[in-house]
């Protein structure tokens, strides 16, 4: 059975067309990514699957519950986690989570269970009695998700959950939801953050021009790099380093520990590893350059 299941689906906004039949499968405990430019019908789609918006025409599944035949047990398999905060601000973080619970018919000592866990997982704990207008942005975010996961739903749709977050707060994040992930929770997760996905997703869908012009794994996609961009620290002075080798892999010298790299297809990190040890430089860190979905993604949408 599939998550989500999308065929066909067409949305316009009288004469403009923001979904020209689009066809999607998420697969259960998928952990899958939507990468597309703003105004590219991301949020028309989302607003679909949970019937804030009507379609056009054709079929939306979730969890094997078609949209239009019973609204009501699909929409209990998935919640949107959505840019935008709203909750009651003038309400206590504990009470907001009491009340989505009280939605699903969840019995009260069960509910009360789940918060304390949510609110701990999440580092919301010692804010459990502050009225959600005291806590920080980063905070109302993490509200926003442990108030999803109080009825536990099969589906997260997570639309930017890590926006204006720092980096160690966004890593932090991250593991949370592997751990989701993990424990059969299927992730549609939407972002600008293109390494979030390299680093969590397995399969990733880009739309352009409000069409998917690419739905394959995270580790396909990138077979489809031409080139990457690395640049490394060495221990040794690079000043000096033979002129083949710079040609070969049309290396820079920043600065005598710093040389930038272009590796193409044709030869490997590991290519060029020998070659600088072959020259006794001895490599100290790397990183790339640019993200390499980034790149990938701007070719593709051009």
């Amino acid at each position: 059975m599939k998550a989500i299941k999308i065929e066909k689906l067409v949305k316009n906004y009288q004469t403009n067309q923001v979904l020209k039949e689009v066809d999607l499968e998420i697969e259960e405990w998928d952990f899958f990514a939507l990468l597309w430019h703003n105004w590219a019908g991301k949020t028309t789609m989302i607003s679909i699957m949970t019937n804030l918006v009507n379609k056009n025409s054709w079929k939306v599944e979730i969890n094997g519950v078609d949209i239009d035949s019973d609204f009501g047990l699909a929409r209990s398999y998935i919640w949107v986690v959505p840019q935008e905060f709203n909750f009651d601000i003038f309400a206590k973080v504990r009470d907001i989570c009491m009340t989505q619970a009280g939605y699903y018919g969840i019995a009260k000592d069960v509910a009360s269970q789940r918060v304390d866990y949510y609110l701990e997982k999440l580092w919301l704990a010692e804010k459990a009695n502050a009225k959600a207008r005291e806590l920080s942005g980063w905070m109302k975010r993490r509200l926003m998700i442990a108030r999803a996961l109080i009825h536990e739903p099969k589906i997260l749709v997570l639309d930017e959950p890590t926006a204006w977050v720092d980096v160690e707060l966004r890593q932090s994040m991250w593991e949370f939801i592997k751990e989701l992930n993990a424990n059969w929770t299927t992730i549609l997760l939407t972002t600008h953050y293109l390494e979030e996905v390299e680093a969590l997703c397995k399969n990733v869908a880009i739309i352009n021009k409000w069409q998917i012009i690419e739905n394959t794994s995270v580790k396909q996609l990138l077979t489809k790099l031409d080139e990457e961009i690395i640049v490394l620290n060495t221990l040794d002075d690079i000043t000096e380093i033979n002129q083949e080798l710079l040609e070969k892999f049309h290396a820079i010298i920043l600065n005598k520990n710093e040389l930038e790299v272009t590796i193409s297809k044709k030869y490997s990190l590991n290519d060029l590893f020998v070659a600088l040890n072959n020259s006794q430089i001895n490599v100290t860190s790397f990183r790339n350059k640019v993200n390499r979905l980034e790149k990938l993604f701007i070719d593709m949408t051009r």
